[in-house]
């Protein structure tokens, strides 16, 4: 049997007045919200989001189908607003989400903020980020180094919004003891390389100092963003302290 132990944390980085980051987290669901649209609409977005996950019914047999249905409300909340107030019609956020089922994740994504995994020391990427420069490389037309560097690399193809599809990415996470998760917005990842961050969720066994090492890491980049990061331990049931042999120091 496994439990999971979490650590979060976030900032509005160096050149941003307000936060419009959104971050929820229980027993069972973890999920962080980017939102965007300007005039403080993208917390509002962002809010709604983490609204919507804070009713949901956890229990339901279909974990999928409960991250399917959350995506599904916020578009149709955001539609809505908008619908009474015009100014509101450009907002919207990304989304994504681990639902743990008690023994996988079930993840829901939409949008450009990520999803790391770390398992055996090696970090690698769950989400795929729904931009055009990710699309770009998928295609095979832009190098994954361009992509990282490019000015537009935050144009986002798919997010939630007022009037539009809410098309996100939902699969299973099979899971070890010993993962490590990693969710965060792009005011991280955009500052911040995988080699960097895979660095960093591995030096520090606790993860609340993990997430101050990367929020630390994106601001001494200049912090152009808001900057999030929720980190989730899978640990055996009954033991909270308990590390996996390469985070031990």
């Amino acid at each position: 049997m496994y439990a999971l132990r979490h650590a979060v944390g976030t900032d509005p980085g160096l050149r941003r007045e307000a936060n419009e980051d959104s971050v929820y987290f229980n027993e069972r669901l973890y999920a962080v919200a980017d939102g965007m649209g300007g005039h403080a609409y993208g917390e509002v977005a962002s809010s709604i989001a983490v609204a919507v996950l804070a009713e949901l019914d956890l229990d339901a047999d279909d974990p999928l189908g409960v991250l399917s249905g959350a995506t599904r409300e916020i578009a149709i909340r955001l539609t809505d607003l908008a619908e009474e107030n015009l100014d509101m019609r450009g907002m919207g956020t990304t989304l994504t989400a681990l639902l743990w089922d008690g023994e996988r994740f079930a993840v829901g994504h939409i949008g450009d903020s990520r999803c790391y995994l770390v398992r055996g020391g090696e970090l690698t990427q769950v989400t795929r980020d729904h931009t055009m420069v990710q699309a770009l490389v998928d295609d095979g037309r832009m190098a994954a180094e361009q992509a990282a560097e490019h000015p537009g690399r935050s144009m986002l193809m798919r997010a939630l919004q007022a009037g539009s599809a809410h098309d996100a990415d939902l699969f299973f996470q099979e899971v070890e003891l010993g993962d490590r998760y990693l969710i965060c917005s792009d005011g991280l990842s955009d500052v911040v390389g995988p080699a960097e961050i895979g660095e960093l969720l591995t030096a520090h066994a606790d993860g609340d100092e993990a997430v101050r090492a990367l929020i630390a890491a994106a601001n001494a980049q200049g912090g152009p963003d808001n900057i999030t990061c929720l980190v989730v331990d899978v640990v055996p049931a009954g033991d909270p302290t308990w590390l996996p042999d390469w985070l031990r120091r």
